[in-house]
């Protein structure tokens, strides 16, 4: 089961770099280049505990759907969402933010499950792992874009 853990400073307070990670309006902004649309659940706004949101975006030439909840929020420094529809087998996303002298470290640990066995662990090690980093660090670019006012 693969993880990826990424580490993102922005200079900027810990209440914006959180407000900012669960903002659905923000997110399809920086998933422009997969046509990422929230369609059900939350479509908009921030995402509170307990909400969901349905996303529908073109992955390797395909629409895809998936669903995800925020299954934890501890306001300023961790929310967590865990895919209940979609492609993987599973997903948890972790949302950490540390202030840190003056600025928000912000640090994301993103674990999922492929389907498919075999056929998945192989995808994860010839494409999907580096796939998926590189979309949240995308991200995770445009927030700490956002949030220092660039």
């Amino acid at each position: 089961m693969p993880t990826i853990r990424l580490e993102t400073l922005i200079n900027a307070d810990i209440e914006t770099c959180f407000d900012l990670s669960r903002s659905i309006d923000l997110h399809m902004e920086s998933t422009r280049q997969t046509g990422e649309t929230a369609i059900a659940g939350r479509t908009r706004g921030l995402i509170e505990m307990g909400e969901s949101v349905t996303w529908r975006a073109k992955h390797f030439g395909t629409w895809q759907t998936l669903t995800s909840k925020i299954t934890v929020m501890q306001r300023p420094v961790l929310f967590v969402d865990e895919m209940q529809r979609g492609a993987f087998k599973s997903f948890s996303h972790e949302h950490h933010f540390v202030e840190t002298d003056g600025a928000t470290l912000m640090t994301d640990v993103f674990t999922f499950r492929s389907p498919l066995g075999l056929l998945g662990a192989m995808a994860n090690k010839l494409f999907l792992t580096r796939y998926m980093t590189n979309l949240l660090r995308q991200r995770n670019e445009v927030i700490k874009a956002h949030a220092e006012g660039k």
